[in-house]
């Protein structure tokens, strides 16, 4: 059973997710609130396997109170994903270096927002190619002088940079897994291993770590 917690201060969103969730046979609805700082005391007393918050809420922000839960070893097991009313949100690369697994568009339909949340409860992240573009187009951005390697890159191998780089793309294991003509499950395992040495939550803190390090797939810089 999917234990799942719900943060937004729109009273109709909380109405419809707690619906959606109060139907499927793998999730529990466990708690809801309608701002940041009740959103973390839920998450605080509960401890949720993922939690839907929205962005943009008065009081304590989703960026803040998702800045409060990813810093907190209690909840390292905490999974959240940000509601968003734009896939482009502003916010998307601050999010996303904060901690959070991925997004989910607010009017996304009901089969969308389940996957959401079984693919992150499973160790999953939720990064289309378009996010990804987007926090490497935010970054870039900024110049290359605000690149800052991480400090525990030089504990990755040469295929582990290599395959961290191409996670940094958006693809998925498949295709890194095609493109550099190997199986997927050694797609897998490298993978695996560059976010336990850089000390990634899941996947989507990998891109951040790949592009904040400088790290470019051939032909993909």
């Amino acid at each position: 059973m999917i234990r799942v917690a719900v943060v937004d201060d729109q009273a109709l969103v909380r109405m419809g997710l707690r619906t959606l969730f109060e139907t499927e046979d793998d999730t529990d609805l466990i708690g809801e609130a309608a701002d940041g700082r009740a959103g973390v005391d839920l998450i605080r007393s509960t401890v949720p396997d993922v939690v839907l918050m929205d962005i943009r809420m008065p009081g304590l922000d989703g960026l803040s109170a998702l800045r409060e839960i990813t810093s907190d070893p209690a909840l390292a097991a905490v999974r959240v994903i940000m509601l968003t009313t734009f896939e482009l949100d502003e916010y998307v690369f601050e999010a996303l270096r904060g901690g959070a697994s991925g997004f989910v568009l607010k009017d996304a339909a009901a089969e969308e927002l389940l996957h959401a949340v079984r693919v992150v409860a499973d160790g999953g992240s939720l990064l289309s190619p378009s996010v990804t573009r987007r926090v490497i187009e935010q970054f870039s951005s900024r110049g290359v002088s605000a690149r800052t390697p991480h400090p525990q890159l030089h504990l990755l191998t040469d295929r582990e940079r290599e395959i961290a780089a191409w996670v940094a793309t958006g693809r998925s294991n498949d295709e890194i897994a095609a493109e550099l003509v190997v199986s997927p499950a050694t797609v897998r395992t490298h993978v695996s291993r560059a976010m336990l040495k850089l000390h990634a939550r899941d996947r989507a803190q990998l891109v951040v770590f790949a592009v904040q390090s400088g790290l470019t797939a051939p032909g993909d810089g």
